[in-house]
């Protein structure tokens, strides 16, 4: 059995799709059973837990020949991070009883980073999970490119793509969640001892400029990326609803100065398919 937490998002999606496809049995970890219908209609078995609790939530994962670890995403944490470390501290504990063969987690680019940012929750999540007995994968994709999403309407309307991400000629690592649904999915498959990293990127390395090229070339009209100022970003963020600010503003500072990066060689780096194009074609289509 494969047991994936994170079901209902674009990669935990990606992966059960995947999983399905090899004619993989699953079990799809959902906080409501309405949520997991879907998922039960096309031949997954369900099981309600929430990232909170460690009793059902270790239920879920007993018998598992490889579990998918997704928390919940908090893009607003409080200082020191205490909600992601509530859910860390049960995962640990449902591992501990439930004992899989192997773990499959979704880390991120820069983990390895020791400057606090909002990575820094996944830093957390493999610093526990390195301590525990249990063969576990680390998987660190790049920047999703589904965080396009953001930019449909204004690159519609507007012709305009407004980034955070700067200088906008400077490529960073990129990747489609079905790509990262799919390597999942082929490390849930393998056989390995101890603690492994493996990092994920696209095709090609992606900036602000080429976001809007793709747009443009999506939309059949002039788009073209714009800078937001750094020093408007926290006032921006707090206008949107955010009491913590910071963290999301120390990550961005790290994709632009460079310490948000891959820890491994270039080469060692496992390359998806999917290109940008293709990833924005759908967003434009929603």
């Amino acid at each position: 059995m494969y047991v994936i937490t994170g079901i209902t998002g674009q990669v935990g999606g990606a992966l059960a799709n995947a999983l399905l496809k090899a004619g993989k049995p699953v079990r799809a970890v959902v906080r409501d059973e309405k949520k997991g219908a879907l998922w039960a209609a096309r031949g997954c078995e369900i099981a309600l837990a929430t990232m909170t609790d460690a009793d059902a939530l270790a239920h879920a994962f007993e018998g598992a020949e490889a579990v998918f670890i997704l928390p919940p995403p908090e893009f607003d944490p409080a200082p020191g991070f205490p909600e992601a470390r509530e859910v860390i501290d049960t995962i640990v504990a449902a591992v501990a009883r439930s004992k899989p063969r192997s773990i499959v987690c979704l880390s991120t680019i820069g983990a390895q980073a020791t400057q606090t940012n909002l990575l820094t929750q996944r830093s957390l999540l493999e610093e526990a999970l390195r301590k525990q007995a249990i063969p576990v994968a680390f998987l660190r994709p790049g920047w999703f490119m589904e965080n396009c999403a953001w930019d449909v309407d204004s690159a519609r309307n507007e012709g305009i793509v407004r980034s955070f991400l700067q200088p906008l000629d400077r490529a960073i690592p990129m990747i489609a969640t079905d790509d990262i649904g799919e390597l999942a999915a082929k490390l849930m498959q393998e056989r390995w001892s101890g603690v492994r990293v493996v990092e994920l990127e696209g095709p090609r390395r992606t900036s602000p400029d080429d976001i809007a090229a793709a747009f443009e070339q999506v939309l059949g009209q002039p788009v073209r990326a714009q800078a937001v100022a750094r020093d408007t970003w926290e006032a921006l963020f707090v206008s949107q609803g955010m009491k913590h600010p910071t963290p999301r503003i120390q990550m961005l500072d790290g994709f632009n100065e460079g310490w948000i990066d891959f820890e491994g060689e270039r080469e060692h780096i496992v390359k998806g398919t999917t290109p940008l194009v293709e990833v924005i074609r759908k967003l434009v289509a929603r």
